[in-house]
């Protein structure tokens, strides 16, 4: 047995069932290999960004890490904007980086570089397998790591000559880790905080957005008249049905100051607190209200469930206290007519989103209007863009899609950052896999329009102006989803986004609907 089988058998033998990868000549052993270990499923993408954002979607949905494989640091490179994202969701991730053999790199060969330095920018976890005898044991400390807590990217560089040597046997026996957190001194506090008089928040963000853990936070809330927020770009958040909903912190600083207004105590649990995305002239960065006290419960990253227990366990809760949240009305397919604008394509998705449904959303231009406009659809998950790399969206519902394959995804993108890995197209088709990808076409990257104006210039020039608009020339997304063979279509009004919508959702395989709106920025 050599190195990459050994490899590919103990990440089998740890629960990783998926790679995706976009190999290079050191890492042909570990493709041959393959076949050796078919239990691992290998998923080519045609750019390192949709391999890694697809890792990162895989397991937020899934749970558990992915594998990777790419080639050398240049790989490693085009791959680490997703990586970042998927860092600061606190995706496991199990990154495997092909390299030159040991004794090769001495003579510095042309794609030779440092590869741990760059994975050190986004892994919380860097090793070089360099001997074959103990390569077993270091795919196991590799999956081990990317588990944590909290979860992360680890990676695990493998030199070509790792892969052909003859190795040891495969590490067996794998245990996953005890994720959960507890602190009775935080919980004792918190419990303190939140029987007070005074006004207080509980903002919650990695696994508190499950289904389970937003029903025990939902009655933590109401037990002590705290306010239930959650962070503004969650990795996996649960809507719609009878899920207790939560009020997402907005982008924008201005909305996060009014949404923490008066607010004395503010409790994180498995959340941060609350800082500007970007500085600003004039504007505060840290936006926690000034004298609130801060308390941090859980960590990021970190298993919240038994903490909310016990919350919930100390803080007396009525269920027969009457609600003054009005139940919402699902919005009827027929009701989404006329020309097409963001708020009425949040309400088509609305209209027609099936139960279990998965969502990727990469738009600024629909995310005014989604949370609303799909607060009364069936249950569903929501996948956000937690690092702000972008790039994510089509990536991430390839993932979920592999995760899940009894759920149909929908990809939510703008036209701009769709440009940046619309590989991931090509990949859907070949897995053939239920995607719809929505591309909200404004011909303008709008989110930066806005922000040309937020950090204080007056009056752009048309040289700044034609830095931010991508109309000349026009990008043909019709044209382009269906060269990658994916059926295409382009509609401007409600009506035609509904009835493509249903289309897609009962045909199998990938569709892309380019959906032309006016930019709302």
């Amino acid at each position: 047995m050599n190195g990459a089988q050994t490899t590919i058998r103990t990440l089998h033998n740890c629960g990783v069932e998926v790679c995706f990868m976009n190999p290079g000549t050191s890492e042909m052993h570990f493709v041959a290999a393959l076949d050796d270990v078919p239990e691992v499923r290998g998923v080519l993408a045609l750019f390192e960004g949709v391999v890694t954002g697809a890792a990162d979607g895989y397991s937020r949905i899934a749970g558990k890490p992915a594998a990777t494989l790419l080639h050398l640091g240049s790989g490693l490179g085009n791959g680490v904007a997703n990586l970042h994202n998927a860092r600061r969701g606190f995706s496991p991730v199990v990154n495997i980086v092909g390299d030159h053999a040991t004794y090769h790199g001495q003579y510095d060969p042309p794609l030779a570089s440092n590869i741990e330095a760059i994975a050190s920018a986004v892994s919380g976890w860097v090793r070089v397998a360099s001997d074959t005898s103990k390569l077993g044991s270091d795919v196991l400390d590799t999956v081990l790591a990317a588990y944590g807590p909290p979860g992360q990217v680890a990676t695990l560089v493998l030199p070509a000559d790792t892969s052909w040597n003859d190795s040891g046997t495969p590490a067996e026996g794998f245990v996953g880790p005890n994720l959960n957190w507890h602190d009775d001194g935080a919980i004792e506090e918190a419990v303190r905080l939140l029987s007070g008089d005074q006004s207080s928040a509980i903002l919650l963000g990695s696994s508190a957005l499950t289904e389970a853990n937003l029903a025990l936070a939902s009655k933590i809330s109401k037990s002590s008249n705290a306010k239930m927020l959650c962070e503004t770009f969650p990795a996996r958040l649960e809507r719609g049905g009878s899920i207790p909903g939560v009020e997402r912190l907005g982008y924008l600083a201005e909305f996060m100051e009014l949404q923490l207004a008066g607010i004395s105590n503010l409790i994180l649990i498995g959340a941060k607190a609350p800082v500007s995305f970007f500085a600003y002239p004039g504007k505060k960065s840290y936006l926690v209200p000034e004298g609130c006290k801060v308390l941090e419960v859980v960590p990021q990253g970190f298993e919240v469930c038994q903490v909310l227990e016990a919350l919930s366990a100390q803080l007396k809760y009525d269920s027969t206290r009457s609600s003054d949240i009005s139940t919402p009305e699902a919005i009827s397919p027929n009701s989404v007519t006329g020309e097409l604008t963001a708020e009425l394509f949040a309400r088509a998705i609305g209209a027609v989103l099936p139960e279990g449904a998965i969502i990727s959303d990469e738009s600024n231009t629909s995310g005014l209007f989604l949370a609303s406009a799909t607060v009364a659809s069936p249950p569903h998950s929501l996948l956000t863009l937690t690092g702000g790399a972008i790039g994510q969206g089509l990536p991430v519902g390839l993932g979920a899609a592999v995760a899940a394959p009894d759920r149909p995804v929908f990809c939510l993108e703008a036209d701009g950052s769709a440009m940046y890995t619309f590989q991931a197209l090509w990949t859907q088709v070949r897995e053939g896999l239920d995607v719809t990808n929505v591309i909200l076409n404004n011909s303008s990257y709008a989110v930066l329009n806005m922000e040309l104006n937020r950090v204080g210039v007056q009056a752009p020039g048309p040289n700044a102006k034609r830095m931010l608009d991508i109309s000349n020339p026009d990008i043909d997304f019709v044209s382009l989803g269906n060269s990658l063979g994916v059926p295409s279509i382009r509609v401007d009004r409600g009506e035609d986004l509904v009835r493509e919508l249903q289309k897609a959702i009962s045909e199998p395989g990938p569709h892309l609907i380019e959906a032309v709106i006016p930019s709302i920025i």
